[in-house]
């Protein structure tokens, strides 16, 4: 019964130990029997009383039993299996077994308490035999935990095996980008390298939706080839279908990024350019990968989702389906038109090309009309322009040649460049608590928009940088606050450029035009003009603090207005309509205050004011040379900064995927400059305090000299 309930494994292990155990007292018993004492030994056992021997009999089925315990719990756990570990702050040290140690330490003239201390060992011995015997039953009857069931199909786990090998040692054949490489070999190692775009060995419909799309990468205004895309069905091996399915995974996270940040990192075509950045996230790509029902409409959402992309887009189809007019202007005589004067009619020349001139310019043909009229010179002039050719209105040679030029290669080239430019932009322009209120302007377009609940409700002309190193920067910042009366703190450069030059030609030429001049304790030299009429920055100034230190502001040369092209300033941007503007803008940041361009125009006067928004409304400044006007028409405008042709250029270069690395660009100094002052110039202040000339801008510097030197300020908080 012993046997039974113990198993046949632990019974044997317990006679063997039983057994070893009599053998050991019985030697050593013997052994005390018949080795001869020398004399000390026996002076020693006569001063040593002689215990009576014991009368221990052989040890029973009854001394076998394991060892109990008065708690039923205890026992329960002693034949469920291996003990609980206990607490160590509480548990008390069970005594080591001693028998092999009394047995050994026992004098061999002790024979009675040899034999008796033998017999304790035996019990002990015993009982731990026991004990193990049923602890190590109980672990061979429990039932052995089968191993984890894999989680991937019988048929895709060859290719498995291959997508794991080649995560493990060789992901950076695969993928360039350290961010990506992680995502992906996360991801797979999640799905236990189940393969995602195959099952079974054969390409699956999410693997098909993706190589399609990819292949109309073009749409978007990217190039196809940037994303190459395997062939499934000439991988038959699964190493074949692994390297397939990672290659089209590259491919996909290449694309998101590009759709969504664009081809290039901004920073390569300009250092006056700051966009926000908005990089995707390539854990996120694989997981709408792997989750959507349509593959084709989640990569075709990284794309900018602006109306204004949108349009483009459409237009960008549109002139690849066009079919461009096989038949040459021929070359001849220059072509002008001259207006009639006073005593002088219009000079009004013919010629044969006039008809095919008129259908390749976009004009009504008029049949048998020969002449080169108006309406023919200003649409020559208009193409002029449009095409970096000097917009004289005269066909001549080099006008010729543009015109039999592929026109729609050029205009393709030109949208697919701004297609890339609104990917810099940010995905939302606008305010969300303000209806997504925002303000976009154009700089090759010379306009301001603002937009409201989605629709443009206040539009106005504006003046832009010169190009150059005065040229407008493309940036988004949000607007604070507005300035009424504004000071006009002279930006360094300008100071240093042109200021101080001028005044060693003639020492009054500031104060002439209401300038001050002061010089610092530290040594340099701040110019300003206080608050009025004849203020550079006329009376309001529209403020979004940014590293470039550029505004927009009213101005008093209105005239400039009345030109097509307006790149005239030194960066900042000035407003046609400022009131209208000032009245437009706060009407959305704080539209309880009922503010008009009247009631703008009555808070004129010396002292400054500012008005600030609760919630700042962001502005957005672009350089759109193609853009789809209201109308629907495809407009395009010069690049007069040239940021076409750079990236134009990037793009057909050899830089590759390095065009995605930022280029690092020396940041502007606000530093105020030092130098002489000329003699003969009057200072209208000296000694005074250091100021950090962005602070004085925008706010957080220290407070401006009292009046009457300087207008007082006052808040407007509401």
């Amino acid at each position: 019964m012993l046997k039974t309930s113990m198993g046949r494994t632990a019974y044997d292990r317990m006679l063997t130990a039983v057994a070893a155990t009599f053998l050991v007292v019985s030697s050593g018993a013997a052994l005390a029997q018949s080795a001869p004492k020398s004399a000390a030994e026996l002076a020693i056992d006569a001063a040593v009383p002689v215990p009576e021997p014991a009368n221990v009999p052989p040890p029973t089925a009854a001394d076998l039993k394991p060892a109990t315990s008065a708690d039923p719990k205890a026992e329960s756990k002693t034949d469920a299996g291996p003990e609980t570990k206990p607490d160590t702050a509480t548990a008390t040290p069970a005594p080591a077994p001693a028998a092999s140690t009394a047995i050994t330490s026992t004098p061999a003239t002790d024979k009675p308490a040899a034999t008796a201390i033998a017999k304790d060992g035996v019990k002990d011995t015993v009982k731990d035999t026991v004990k193990d015997g049923a602890r190590e039953s109980a672990q061979s009857n429990a039932p052995t935990p089968a191993p984890a069931a894999s989680t991937v199909a019988t048929a895709d786990q060859p290719v498995a095996e291959k997508l794991r090998d080649l995560l493990t040692a060789k992901s950076v054949h695969f993928f360039d980008r350290k961010a990506d490489r992680a995502a992906v070999e996360a991801f797979y190692k999640g799905r236990d390298y189940a393969p995602l775009l195959t099952d079974g060995g054969v390409a699956n419909t999410r693997a098909k939706a993706a190589i399609t799309r990819l292949k109309e990468a073009g749409r978007d205004g990217l190039d196809p080839a940037d994303y190459p895309t395997p062939d499934f069905s000439a991988a038959a091996a699964p190493d074949a279908q692994a390297e397939a399915e990672l290659r089209l995974m590259a491919s996909v996270l290449d694309y998101a990024r590009h759709a969504q940040s664009g081809r290039m990192h901004w920073s390569r075509v300009s250092a006056d350019i700051a966009y926000p950045e908005h990089p995707v996230d390539p854990t996120e790509v694989l997981n709408t990968i792997a989750t959507t029902k349509n593959v084709a409409a989640a990569l075709n959402a990284y794309n900018p989702p602006h109306k204004g992309y949108l349009a483009l887009k459409a237009k960008l189809a549109e002139l690849r389906a066009k079919t461009e007019p096989t038949a040459q202007i021929a070359d001849g005589p220059a072509l002008r038109y001259v207006a009639a004067r006073k005593k002088q009619a219009a000079e009004v020349m013919e010629d044969p090309r006039v008809p095919q001139l008129r259908v390749r310019l976009g004009l009504a043909e008029v049949a048998g009309d020969t002449r080169y009229d108006d309406k023919l010179a200003a649409a020559v002039r208009k193409f002029q322009d449009n095409n970096d050719l000097k917009p004289t209105g005269v066909l001549d040679v080099q006008t010729v040649r543009a015109l039999n030029s592929p026109k729609k290669d050029r205009q393709i080239d030109i949208v697919r460049v701004n297609m890339e430019r609104w990917r810099w932009l940010p995905r939302d322009l606008g305010a969300p608590s303000l209806g997504d209120a925002y303000v976009i302007l154009n700089i090759p377009d010379f306009t301001l928009k603002v937009m409201h609940n989605g629709a443009p409700v206040w539009s106005t002309r504006v003046v832009t940088g010169k190009p150059g190193k005065h040229a407008t920067p493309l940036l988004t910042e949000t607007m604070k606050y507005i300035t009424v009366n504004p000071t006009w703190n002279v930006p360094p450069s300008i100071i240093y450029n042109e200021y101080l030059p001028a005044l060693q030609q003639d020492p009054d030429a500031l104060s002439r035009i209401g300038l001050r001049l002061e010089r610092s304790r530290d040594g340099s030299i701040h110019v300003w003009q206080p608050p009025g009429e004849g203020n550079a920055l006329g009376r309001i100034r529209f403020n979004f603090p940014n590293k470039f230190l550029v505004y927009q502001h009213d101005t008093p040369d209105k005239y400039l207005f009345t030109k097509d092209e307006r790149a005239f300033s030194h960066g900042c941007m000035r407003v046609q309509y400022p009131d209208q503007y000032a009245a437009t803008l706060l009407s959305i940041a704080l539209p309880n205050e009922h503010y008009t361009p009247e009631k703008i125009r009555s808070m004129y006067g010396q002292s400054e004011i500012d008005i600030k928004f609760p919630t700042p409304i962001p502005v957005n400044i672009t350089y759109q040379t193609a853009f789809v006007d209201e109308a629907g028409k495809l407009e395009f405008r010069k690049d007069i900064y040239g940021r076409d042709a750079a990236m134009l250029a990037i793009l057909r270069g050899s830089e590759g995927k390095d065009l995605e690395t930022p280029v690092a660009h020396a940041q502007p100094s606000y530093a105020r400059p030092k130098g002489d002052i000329p003699q003969g110039v009057a200072l209208n202040g000296d000694g005074g305090a250091p100021f950090n000339f962005f602070e004085r801008l925008f706010g957080g510097g220290p407070s401006a000299p009292p009046a009457p030197i300087r207008p007082q300020r006052r808040i407007f908080t509401r």
